[in-house]
């Protein structure tokens, strides 16, 4: 009798680890959580921002908006799973398939992305190169460590819960982002060539650029070959202006060029360039980040801005 009592406290016993195992699972976990949790809301939050970062590491632009969801649910979703005991090695697994990914991406494209932002994370630059590599390797041994030493998954109808919320909330916060980006009222008038310039009347197309970007530059000379119409351009250089009058002559663009960058700036911010922004007597009626492919002569086709 006294034996067949001890056996069930033997069996829950070896289930549970040493302290200092479940500290360090604990302190992995946190540390995972918040650089994911991190990088999952920018992207969630900012869809169109990271889709941008996204295009300059060679994710295709079509596709890289979608890219930013995704990717941006499924790292708030390890990073909430990492937080959970119950969940967390679940959360672990997730987030040590996405780094395992992350690190095959940049290898693969390695001699492109060479000493490029990764765009993992807002405001941290981290470029692609060797500690790159150690990095995210030292990010995938918390993940091991996290699930490793963590108690047996349970509740997966619950954490399936969790992600349903996680969607929403990226699905709801993608719409309200989209909503703002339109109706913005523009400044209404600028400095071009040192003269007041309006911005309240007709359809204009303000074009950011940096005179020394290849991206910009290729973009310049496709759009060259637009039909604009009535449509007016409006180039502003946000760096190196001495320069923006050389790259509309190289590029063949036809714009007038305005030097209040920082005005601009204030209302229409921009990730990176090439950005432009669509004004119809005085309010935006869109923003445009992609630069490649068909667009953004689809777009501006779709709007009638150019024919």
């Amino acid at each position: 009798m006294t034996d067949s009592m001890a056996q069930p406290r033997g069996g829950l016993a070896s289930l549970e680890f040493p302290g200092w195992k479940t500290a360090l699972s604990w302190v992995a976990a946190i540390l995972l959580a918040l650089l994911f949790l991190l990088s999952g809301l920018w992207k969630v939050t900012d869809a169109q921002g990271a889709a941008v970062r996204m295009a300059q590491a060679r994710v295709p632009e079509s596709l890289s908006l979608a890219a930013a969801l995704v990717f941006g649910i499924l790292e708030t979703l390890g990073g909430v799973l990492l937080l959970v005991p119950r969940f967390r090695r679940w959360g672990s697994i997730l987030t040590g398939f996405l780094l395992l990914a992350f690190l095959a991406y940049f290898a693969v494209n390695y001699g492109a992305l060479r000493g490029a932002d990764c765009s993992c994370f807002p405001w941290v630059k981290r470029v692609v190169g060797p500690g790159f590599f150690i990095g995210d390797g030292l990010m995938l041994a918390l993940a091991v460590v996290a699930g490793i030493w963590s108690r047996p998954p349970e509740s997966l109808r619950s954490a399936i819960l969790v992600l349903g919320a996680v969607v929403v909330f990226a699905l709801v916060s993608y719409g309200v982002a989209a909503a703002r980006q339109t109706g913005v009222k523009a400044p209404e008038s600028i400095a071009v060539d040192g003269q007041p310039y309006s911005l309240e009347h007709g359809r204009i197309f303000l074009y950011f650029f940096d005179p020394e970007c290849m991206h910009c530059f290729d973009a310049a000379r496709r759009m060259s070959q637009y039909h604009w119409g009535d449509t007016k351009v409006v180039a502003i250089a946000i760096q190196q202006p001495q320069y923006a009058a050389q790259f509309l002559q190289d590029t063949g663009l036809r714009a007038a060029i305005s030097t209040d960058l920082q005005k601009l700036k204030q209302v229409f911010p921009y990730v990176s360039v090439p950005a432009g922004v669509a004004l119809e007597d005085g309010h935006e009626r869109a923003s445009l980040t992609k630069f490649e492919g068909q667009e953004p002569g689809a777009t501006l086709k779709q709007l009638g801005w150019v024919y």
